[in-house]
């Protein structure tokens, strides 16, 4: 049984998606993690050249032992997205088509889903354009040189391309959205409301005015002159200014050519019959044309029109549904004031985002702005300086774990215990957790230290009982519904990681 995933079915999940985010008891992070070289013994791969995620029960468990912490993705840090095409001068790009293949002439990329086309462009200002009509005179596409400005809603001509303006990028959609491959896109409302007007249309939408037509076939031996014919379909009040020079019609264009006379509303399908009897001498088509020239028309090697059809409404009256926004653009930013949630002390090769993770040993939806995933000891008489990623082990216990960080200043050693040997397991294969007052030996500094055994306190703004501190969120806990692996991305004190996550449906 042949079948596709729609457009719309795509439209729809996507908007779906990002709605949640405005949702009660629908929580959503962004964390990073994996502090320890990705190595073929461990996790596979290497960090050079990454493994690829699997898909797996095992693997999630896996990504909650490497976590580092989280950031909450708020609702304004989530937009619809489209992949971004930047104007370039000498540019072919191509235009929308209801019907698009990758045979029609004025689809310059030869692709057989709009969507894939190039038929949306944003410029120096960010200001985004839809074309709708790029063909010359001659019926063949060619290369925009002139850069479009205008902000109007009313469809324009710039360099011989017909375009409709759309929106303009806001400073902080640029800011949080925009990526060399795409770009957010949003609805203006001027532009949509104008959309509106013209189309005559009122809720329940339902067709459009016809913009643009091609002429398929120019015909040969019609009268030269200026005339009329009327749009025929499911619309009304469609007409087609049609001038005929050197006795072909000539093709859609800015001046002195044929073009659309009024665009008419409710338009779903439409043709253009261009027998005498729809061929009329006045621009309100009331009068048709007669004797000599009716004559000669009717013996004229017939030509053909074809209306393209507008999407309902019409250009500019939803962006995202227009320009295929079926992408969900995530922004968060880690930044150097998270202070102890967040590790700037070391790197990471791992980003992701958790669904409704929960407080460590609850069942309670994790409501923060920010978490910490590592675990932190209190030392508070060290023999020295505990080292990055070296290897910690508690003898009394059999603990064995890896430093994140070590916090001199506080005497708090962050680490985790990743279910690999030498990593947080034991030679024995064993998984034990660090507990007690009981030394704790890093492998490579010597360094020895014993947790403190003060029932509660609070050192850094984390509390201790009895020297130890857990992560904030509940291990696998929530759906981790994203994750990439990435070469190592290092951390500093004065510095902020942008991290933009695209998703497509």
């Amino acid at each position: 049984m042949a079948a596709i995933i729609t457009e719309k079915f795509r439209l729809n999940s996507a908007a779906q998606f990002e709605e949640s985010f405005s949702e009660t008891n629908e929580n959503y992070y962004m964390f990073i993690g994996k502090s320890s070289p990705f190595t073929t013994g461990t996790s596979g791969g290497s960090d050079t050249a990454p493994p690829t995620p699997n898909d797996d029960i095992t693997a999630e468990n896996y990504r909650w032992d490497s976590m580092l912490g989280a950031n909450a993705i708020a609702a304004a840090d989530v937009s619809r997205g489209v992949p971004r095409r930047t104007f370039v001068s000498g540019t072919t790009y191509d235009m929308y088509e209801h019907n698009i293949s990758s045979t029609n002439l004025a689809n310059s990329s030869g692709v057989n889903n709009l969507f894939d086309g190039t038929y949306f462009f944003v410029n120096s200002a960010f200001r985004v354009y839809k074309v709708l009509y790029n063909l010359n005179s001659s019926g063949n596409t060619f290369a925009l040189t002139t850069e479009p400005t205008f902000t109007s809603p009313v469809k324009q001509f710039v360099g011989g391309y017909y375009l409709q303006y759309m929106y303009t990028m806001t400073t902080t959609e640029i800011d949080k959205f925009l990526t060399t491959d795409f770009a957010a896109v949003t609805t203006d409302s001027t532009v949509s409301s104008a959309a509106v007007t013209a189309s005559g249309d009122t809720a329940p939408y339902n067709g459009a005015p016809i913009d643009v037509f091609f002429v398929t076939n120019q015909g040969n031996g019609y009268p030269d002159g200026t005339y009329y014919a009327k749009i025929q379909g499911d619309g009304t009040g469609g007409i087609v200014k049609l001038v005929v020079s050197s006795n072909v019609i000539t093709r859609f264009g800015e001046s002195g050519v044929s073009t659309v006379q009024a665009g008419g509303s409710g338009y779903t399908f439409a043709t253009v019959s261009l027998a005498g009897t729809n061929i009329y001498t006045d621009a309100s088509a009331t009068s048709l044309i007669s004797g000599s020239t009716l004559t000669t028309w009717n013996s004229a090697t017939a030509g053909e029109i074809s209306p393209v059809i507008s999407p309902p409404v019409g250009h500019g009256f939803d962006a995202v549904s227009e320009l295929g926004g079926h992408f969900v653009i995530l922004n968060t930013k880690f930044e150097q004031e998270e202070g102890n949630d967040i590790t700037v002390a070391n790197d990471f090769r791992q980003v992701g985002i958790v669904k409704n993770p929960t407080q460590y040993n609850s069942s309670t939806l994790f409501s923060s702005s920010t978490a910490r995933q590592t675990f932190a000891v209190y030392i508070p008489t060290p023999s020295g300086d505990y080292e990055i990623d070296e290897k910690i082990t508690q003898t009394t216990t059999g603990a064995v774990g890896r430093v994140v960080e070590w916090d001199a200043t506080n005497n708090i050693l962050y680490f985790l215990q990743e279910r690999f040997s030498d990593y947080g397991v034991d030679s024995s294969g064993n998984s034990v957790a660090f507990s007690g007052a009981n030394v704790i030996t890093g492998a490579n500094s010597s360094v020895t230290g014993t947790p403190s055994s003060t029932g509660s306190e609070t050192v850094d703004g984390i509390a201790f009982t009895s020297g130890y501190a857990n992560p904030e969120l509940h291990p696998d806990s929530g759906e981790i519904i994203y994750i990439e692996n990435r070469r190592p991305i290092s951390r500093a004190s004065d510095q902020t990681e942008d991290i933009k996550i695209i998703v497509e449906f």
